[in-house]
Formats: structure tokens, C-alpha cells, sequence
């Protein structure tokens, strides 16, 4: 099945808010908070579906071949991956998607259906902790196929969050620091707020000290690139969360080319935020991101068609992905290359 059939299968198994759109653009959820939409206005998830789609790929056939296909694959972290390209975290799955799945049911389906099809998947964190503790088992059972993400929540609380994340020996461990700004994890306990280079790097030398890599996600310009550099996190995420932390922030695809020209070789740079298909996927290494996130289209994907579901997204991906490298000219990951766009 691809998305579109997907979707329509997932119609009708999701709550109020998520429509199941045949292209996730982030129209028909807007402001829709609980739900999948963006804070405020709803824009930004569109405008960073739409930001993409002001580059063009210049296709380029005139290259000698050997008739294979050119090797989507990629190094992440010391993993080797099928594609550049993981599921992103979701927490309070229930909440925003429908009651047909709940966290603990999402998280061992991307991470299954990630790993099958030879990449990873990124677990939430959310109001209750066995939420992450059952993420952090279901990633260790899979031989730590998997990045278990952490809130911004006091400093006692996320260290004490990270002990079952590092037992799981899993291939990352990451923090969404915007989610800072989340609405609903106002007036919490334990609080979520901003954390400072200090405490950024207090985090990212314990999970050094287990032999695992750290990842800061939210960045959102070069100021905030730089501070991750100087805290010693193995990896940033170009994200503005989906547009549903903050109003009026630029789309992902209009700040990831400064970012990567600030930090790029010394950082290993994702990005997410309205990647919607092997084309999008094809834009961001483009313009300079290793790999990138996606996360809408799998809870759709999850609620139309399971397990399976996810795996024939991502497979579509993937193709769609190949069939764009190869109509531009690129053998591998590394050979796409800024010339191979054009911004309109």
C-alpha cells in the first residue's frame, strides 16, 4: 500500500482533529491543539511542508551507470542506515491521533517496522513514566535499535530519565529542547523549561560516559547550532516541532542551510518538519542535512495499516528517494549536492 491508500484506510480510526489528508500539508488540522496541528495561527506545519517545494530538483541523466541503483544508505551515529531517514518521536499518541493506539502500542510498532526496514525510530516522553520506561525495554529487546526522547524537565528528572534510556544501550539518546514550550506540559511536575549550555553538557557527557551519543533537537538557527557545538552533542534537528511550540518561527527548510554552514562537518545535522516524500528527503541532503525525521505521516501511516503501514511508507520513501537520485545524477547520499536544486 502506499500513503495515499493508507491514509484513506486510517480515515475514520482517528480522532476529531487528524483528517488522514491524502498529502499531510497541515491545512486541514490548522490550529488543532489537541490534535496534530501547529500552535496559534497553524502555519508553520504548512509553510514547512510548502518550503520544500520552493526548491526544484535539476535532473541530470548524463552520467556513466552500470545499470544499478544508486545506494540510498548512510552512516548515522556509527550505525549503518537504509535511507537518511528515521521516525520521529510522538508522545501523547491517544491524545492527537485517536483512541485506537496509545503510546506504548505506537512506540513498538514504528520501532519494529523501523528497524525491518533498516532504520531507526525515535521514541516520546510524556506525563507518564511508563511511557518512556516500556520505550526504553522495547529498544533494548531490539538490540538498542532505537533513540528514546526526552523532555526538557528539571535536571534531577532527566537524569533520573536517563538511567533506563542508557541501559538499553540504544543508538542515541536525544532531548527535544523546544518542547520547552509545549502548552501542555505547563504547570507540570516535574516542570519542563529552557536548559543552558552547562546543563546541556552535563547531559550529553553522561551519555558519553556510556558510550552513547547525545542528540540536542529543536535547534533553529545558527545562535542555537553554535551553543549544541559548544555543549558537546554529537547531533542536532533543524526542527520547530511541528509549528506547535511557537507561532510565527521560519519554516525548517529556511534556516537548514545557515545551520549547516555554521556546523555542518563538525555536527551530524538532521532536520524534520513537512518532509513528505523521497523528493523533500532528496531537498534536505541537498541542502546539507545528513539525514531527516518524519513523524505525521507514520502516526496516518500506523493507524491506517499497522506495523505494515509504517513499513510501506518508509519503503516508499526509500524508492522515491533512489528514483530522484538517480534522475539527478547522485550514486550515493553524499554525491546530492546544493547544485542539484533550484530555488524558485
Amino acid at each position: 500500500m502506499g500513503y495515499r491508500e493508507l491514509a484513506a484506510a486510517a480515515r475514520g480510526h482517528m480522532g476529531p482533529v487528524c483528517k488522514a489528508c491524502p498529502t499531510c500539508n497541515g491545512r486541514a488540522c490548522g490550529g488543532g491543539v489537541p490534535g496534530p496541528g501547529a500552535k496559534g495561527s497553524g502555519t508553520v506545519a504548512i509553510r514547512n511542508f510548502e518550503a520544500w517545494e520552493r526548491w526544484r530538483l535539476v535532473m541530470d541523466t548524463l552520467y556513466a551507470s552500470d545499470g544499478s541503483d544508486p545506494d540510498p544508505s548512510c552512516d548515522f551515529l556509527g550505525r549503518r542506515l537504509s535511507l537518511p531517514l528515521m521516525v520521529a518521536p510522538l508522545g501523547d499518541v491517544h491524545r492527537h491521533y485517536g483512541d485506537e493506539l496509545d503510546d506504548l502500542d505506537y512506540n513498538g510498532m514504528v520501532l519494529r517496522a523501523a528497524k525491518a526496514e533498516g532504520t531507526l525510530a525515535w521514541t516520546g516522553d510524556g506525563l507518564r513514566p511508563e511511557v518512556h520506561e516500556r520505550a526504553c525495554g522495547l529498544i533494548a529487546g531490539l538490540g538498542g535499535a532505537g533513540i528514546p526522547t526526552i523532555k526538557p524537565w528539571s535536571m534531577g528528572a532527566v537524569l533520573k530519565k536517563l538511567e533506563p534510556a542508557l541501559a538499553a544501550h540504544p543508538a542515541a539518546v536525544a532531548m527535544d529542547v523546544d518542547g520547552a514550550g509545549l502548552p501542555f506540559l505547563r504547570g507540570q511536575q516535574p516542570p519542563a523549561g529552557p536548559k543552558d549550555v552547562a546543563q546541556l553538557r552535563e547531559l550529553a557527557d553522561a551519555c558519553h560516559g556510556a558510550g552513547v551519543p547525545f542528540v540536542a533537537k529543536g535547534i533553529l538557527g545558527p545562535r542555537g547550532a553554535l551553543k549544541a557545538l559548544e555543549a558537546g552533542v554529537d547531533a542536532i534537528v533543524v526542527s520547530n516541532h511541528g509549528g506547535r511550540v511557537l507561532d510565527g518561527v521560519p519554516a525548517t527548510a529556511e534556516v537548514l542551510p545557515s545551520v549547516v554552514d555554521v556546523v555542518g562537518g563538525e555536527l551530524c545535522v538532521l532536520v524534520d518538519g513537512g518532509i513528505r516524500s523521497g523528493a523533500d528527503l532528496f531537498r534536505a541532503l541537498a541542502l546539507g542535512a545528513d539525514a531527516a525525521l518524519v513523524c505525521r505521516p507514520v502516526a496516518v501511516a500506523a493507524f491506517g495499516g499497522g506495523e505494515e503501514g509504517v513499513r510501506a511508507y518508509l519503503a516508499q520513501l526509500r524508492a522515491e528517494l533512489v528514483d530522484a537520485m538517480a534522475m539527478c545524477g547522485a550514486r550515493g547520499v553524499a554525491e546530492v549536492t546544493r547544485d542539484m536544486l533550484l530555488e524558485v
